[in-house]
C-alpha cells in the first residue's frame, strides 16, 4: 500500500471514527448474548439438544457466507450503505429473537442477526482503508480491541440482566446498540450527498471495484490459510478447552472457565500490539512464527505436562490469537485498491470461517475416535503448524492485484 500524508485523526472523519467504533462493539454480540442464559430461554421455549448445537454451529456458518456476500453488497450499495445494511440486519435480529414465540423463529431471529455480523466482519477492514489509509495499523488494533469487549460484555451482563427483567429484555437489548451505531453511518451519507467526501477518502470509491480469481494470488492464498489457522484454533478452543482441562489438567469447572476467560483476557494486548507491529517491521514472518510458536508450545504443554503449568499453557494458546490481528492489517496493506481490499477480506473470511465451523467437530470426532485428547492436541498442533507457509510466503512484501495482472 502507498504511503499516504498522516492527517489529524479527526479531520473531516468523526462521524467515521465514532462508526467504526460502534460497529466493532456490535460484531459479537449475538453470539455471546445467548449462550449465558439457554437455561432460562429453554424454560419458555422448547430447544431440544440437537437445537442448542445448531445455534452454536450457526455463527460460523453465517459468517462464512456471509465472507462471500459482503463484496457482492459493497458493489451494489458501496461500503457505507453495506454497513449500514448489516446494522439493520443486526437491529432486526435481536429484535426477532426477543419476541420469538418458538424455536423456529428464534432460529430465523439469530441467523439474521449472525448475517448482518457477517457483512460488517468483512466489510469493516474496507472502511478503515477508505476513511483512514494513513492510519490502517491503528485502526484495525483499536477495532479488534473493541470486537474482543463486545464478546465479554454480553457473556457477562446476558443472566445479570435476564434474572432482573427476563431473557427477552436480556436479548432484546442488545438492538439498541446496533441501531445506535447506525446513526454516524446515516449522517456520513447523507453528508456525502450534500457534498464530496474529504480528499483523504475520495482517493478511492465507497463503491469498489470488481476483483476476481483470488485463489491465482499466492498472497491471498497465504492469507486465507493464515486467518484460518486463528479461527480453526480460537473456536476449538472456545468449544472444547475446559472439557480438556478438566480431563488432563485436573480443572475443576469452574477453574476451567476462568482459564477459559485468561485465553480471552491474554488476547487484548496482543490485538493491540500485533497491527503496529505488523506495518513496522520489515518481515511479517517473524511476527506470524511469534504467534505460531505459543499456540505450538501450549499445545505442547498440555500434551506433555498439563497438569504443571495449565495457566501457562493457557496464556501461550491465548496469545497465539495475535494470528487474527495480523490477518486483519495484512488485508489491507498486501491490496493495493478498494476492490482488492474488499474481494481479499470476503475471501479470507468466507473461507476461514468455513474450516472454522469444522474445526471443533474435527475436534470432537477425534476425541470420541480416540477417547482421549491426544489426537485432537496433535491435530491442533499440526493446523498451528500450518501457518508456517504463509509465515514464510508473507515474508516480502507483494500485492494481490499486482499477482492477478502479471
Amino acid at each position: 500500500m502507498s504511503e499516504r500524508p498522516r492527517l489529524p485523526l479527526w479531520a473531516g472523519r468523526a462521524a467515521a471514527l465514532l462508526g467504526i467504533v460502534l460497529v466493532a462493539f456490535t460484531l459479537r454480540q449475538a453470539v455471546a448474548a445467548i449462550s449465558p442464559i439457554l437455561g432460562d430461554i429453554r424454560e419458555d421455549v422448547p430447544i431440544s439438544d440437537l437445537g442448542v448445537g445448531l445455534l452454536g454451529t450457526l455463527p460460523p456458518i453465517l459468517f462464512a457466507a456471509s465472507g462471500f456476500l459482503a463484496p457482492r453488497v459493497a458493489r451494489g450499495l458501496g461500503l457505507e450503505g453495506g454497513i449500514v445494511l448489516a446494522l439493520v440486519l443486526m437491529t432486526a435480529g435481536h429484535l426477532v429473537r426477543a419476541f420469538a414465540p418458538s424455536f423456529s423463529v428464534l432460529l430465523i431471529g439469530s441467523a439474521v442477526a449472525f448475517t448482518g455480523t457477517g457483512i460488517g466482519n468483512v466489510l469493516l477492514p474496507s472502511i478503515v482503508r477508505l476513511y483512514f489509509p494513513d492510519r490502517v495499523a491503528l485502526l484495525t488494533a483499536v477495532y479488534a480491541c473493541i470486537v474482543g469487549v463486545s464478546t465479554a460484555v454480553p457473556a457477562a451482563l446476558a443472566a445479570p440482566i435476564a434474572d432482573a427483567f427476563g431473557w427477552r429484555v436480556s436479548l432484546g437489548i442488545w438492538s439498541a446498540t446496533s441501531a445506535i451505531a447506525l446513526v454516524p453511518w446515516l449522517l456520513s451519507i447523507a453528508r456525502q450527498r450534500r457534498q464530496r467526501l474529504p480528499d483523504a477518502v475520495a482517493a478511492e470509491s465507497s463503491q469498489p471495484a470488481v476483483v476476481t480469481g483470488l485463489w491465482r494470488s499466492r498472497v491471498a492464498r497465504s492469507i486465507t490459510v493464515l486467518f484460518s489457522t486463528s479461527t480453526i484454533c480460537t473456536y476449538a478452543g472456545f468449544a472444547w478447552l475446559p472439557e480438556i482441562l478438566g480431563d488432563v489438567a485436573g480443572s475443576t469447572p469452574t477453574e476451567a472457565g476462568v482459564l477459559l476467560a485468561v485465553t480471552g483476557l491474554i488476547s487484548v494486548p496482543g490485538s493491540l500490539l500485533a497491527p503496529l507491529l505488523t506495518v513496522r517491521i520489515r518481515n511479517v514472518g517473524w511476527l506470524i512464527f511469534a504467534g505460531i510458536a505459543s499456540f505450538v508450545s501450549g499445545y505442547l504443554g498440555l500434551l506433555l505436562a498439563p497438569a504443571t503449568l495449565p495457566l501457562l499453557w493457557v496464556l501461550l494458546i491465548g496469545s497465539g490469537s495475535i494470528l487474527f490481528p495480523i490477518s486483519l492489517v495484512l488485508i489491507n496493506s498486501r491490496t493495493r485498491t478498494q476492490g482488492g481490499t474488499v474481494a481479499l477480506s470476503g475471501f479470507a473470511q468466507g473461507v476461514a470461517y468455513a474450516l472454522g465451523a469444522l474445526g471443533p467437530l474435527l475436534v470432537g470426532l477425534l476425541h470420541d475416535a480416540s477417547g482421549g485428547w491426544t489426537l485432537p492436541l496433535l491435530f491442533l498442533l499440526a493446523v498451528a503448524l500450518i501457518a508456517t507457509i504463509p509465515a514464510i510466503t508473507l515474508a516480502k512484501p507483494a500485492f494481490v492485484e499486482d499477482e492477478l495482472t502479471g
